[in-house]
């Protein structure tokens, strides 16, 4: 009796191994007038299976969806947006916003400007 619990005991670790998270996370481009929309999003998306964080943009119009992709997908995320009346799609990443542009320094000696 004492081999089963030692061999049930060994289990145990290999287990949680296996049934880690695969996270994966998606930007998506929402219409988003006010800050009702964004409760409305926050509201229900968080409820979709496989969601872990869910962070809403007003002034972008984005939401960034982090999810467990064992349990969801992109395409089950964009349904359920569809399904409380906000259509989204997914942020490419030239619709991101653009880096910030590279200081150039100016070499003391020269005088000559070099780019970082």
């Amino acid at each position: 009796m004492k081999y089963i619990y030692l061999f049930l005991l060994a289990l145990i670790p290999l287990v949680a191994v296996n049934a880690k998270a695969n996270k994966q996370t998606v930007v998506l481009s929402c219409d988003l007038h006010c800050q009702g929309c964004c409760d409305k999003v926050m509201n229900n998306i968080a409820w979709e299976k496989g969601v872990k964080d869910l962070q809403c943009d007003l002034k972008t119009k984005t939401v960034t969806v982090t999810f467990d992709a064992n349990k969801t997908d992109v395409p089950t995320l964009l349904q359920a947006f569809n399904k409380i009346g906000k259509p989204a799609t997914v942020q490419t990443p030239s619709e991101a916003t653009p880096a910030a542009p590279k200081k150039q320094e100016t070499d003391a000696e020269t005088g000559a400007s070099t780019p970082n």
